[in-house]
């Protein structure tokens, strides 16, 4: 399983959901998951230290002349059978590099769930990698509120997600029927505003602690 999760626009929940997803998935297989940040958020959220190593930008920076093992060497890991790549200091960049790490990914026999933040679209703009990954993954999730301006964002975009994670606040004026008529894709799962869920970010537990609201909100995603 290779997934990506992404958002138009910032604050949607990106790096929540992609941790959920890996923990989930972790349970369930035997061999193994690996959790790629392009965001920059995980290691906090998974309760880790900053890498100190040159991440993922390190890797698009060497270029093809990297050997073929660079990318595994970059990993840490979280638990037994769950490792991160973080994205270390730098530009995501070029475009060809970025078609390479997705054919890395795809090939992975471990499953693959990516925080891939906001996409930039097209090799003309500026980290094409979030884009890439998210049209080259089987299930692509793009995460969002019941927002105006998220979802303005979400029709705009060249790709149509395989499905939308949706994250709901009371107060809202739109909801699942209204996201799944406008884009013309299942709501995957709806995941409450929970304060537990901040709380266990906030302390860096959701590797070890995940909030049942995630659990029983993702659990058919995974």
């Amino acid at each position: 399983m290779f997934v990506t999760c992404w958002s138009s626009k910032g604050g949607s929940g990106t790096t929540v959901v992609s941790a959920a997803l890996a923990v989930l998935l972790d349970r369930q297989s035997d061999a193994g998951v690996l959790l790629v940040d392009l965001a920059g958020d995980l290691p906090s959220a998974m309760g880790f230290p900053e890498p100190s190593g040159p991440g993922l930008a390190g890797w698009f920076a060497a270029g093809p002349s990297v050997p073929p093992d660079g990318l595994g060497r970059l990993e840490v890991a979280i638990s037994d059978r769950m490792s991160l790549l973080p994205r270390g200091e730098g530009l995501l960049g070029p475009y060809d590099r970025a078609e390479a790490l997705a054919e890395l990914l795809a090939a992975e026999t471990r499953s693959v769930v990516v925080d891939a933040g906001i996409p930039s679209w097209g090799p003309a703009n500026g980290s094409p990698a979030a884009a890439v990954l998210a049209a080259s993954s089987s299930e692509s999730f793009a995460v969002t509120r019941a927002c105006y301006l998220s979802l303005r964002r979400l029709v705009a975009a060249p790709l149509r997600p395989s499905g939308v994670v949706l994250v709901v606040e009371a107060g809202r004026a739109l909801g699942r029927l209204d996201i799944e008529q406008v884009l013309g894709v299942d709501v995957v799962a709806e995941v409450v505003v929970d304060p537990a869920v901040a709380r266990a970010v906030d302390a860096g537990l959701l590797a070890g602690r995940l909030p049942r609201s995630l659990e029983r909100a993702l659990g058919k995603a995974a």
